[in-house]
């Protein structure tokens, strides 16, 4: 299994929502050892089952209010008070994980890129597609960065 994993959440038909699986097409582009990409409209609970085993994941998600280009925190386990598995935050779907398999989730990440303009149909808008840039160049680096911390 992959060490790593990012998963890009958005939908493509939304202007800028698509910024999670346009930077998971640019980076299957590359040739990323160790990493496996995914992309989703929204997290469902079954997404616990591939974090399995990993060392960390990265959920790539566009924001309606975060500081430009991209803010990347870390994410812990938290439930939700969601009423259906619907669509679920990293959080819940961390938190899933903790509770199917009883230990502790792999390190977590949100990186979360500033999109501006969410309209169906909609194309990537240029301010956009210069914090996508901005991302790109950030998540090549931080998973260089956690390859790094998981051979040594």
């Amino acid at each position: 299994m992959l060490k790593l994993l990012v998963i890009g959440i958005g939908n493509p038909s939304r202007g800028d929502d698509a910024l999670g699986p346009k930077l998971i097409e640019r980076l299957a582009e590359r040739d990323l050892p160790e990493v496996e990409l995914l992309t989703d409209f929204q997290l469902q609970v079954e997404y616990l089952l591939d974090l399995h085993g990993r060392t960390a994941v990265i959920f790539v998600d566009a924001s309606v209010s975060c500081q430009e280009p991209f803010v990347c925190s870390p994410a812990s386990a938290n439930h939700d008070a969601t009423f259906s598995t619907h669509t679920m935050s990293p959080e819940a779907v961390l938190d899933a994980y903790a509770v199917h398999y009883q230990c502790a989730p792999p390190a977590a990440y949100i990186l979360a890129i500033r999109g501006y303009s969410y309209d169906l149909g909609d194309p990537l808008s240029v301010s956009a597609a210069r914090n996508l840039d901005a991302a790109e160049t950030y998540i090549l680096e931080r998973l260089d960065q956690l390859l790094a911390a998981t051979s040594a």
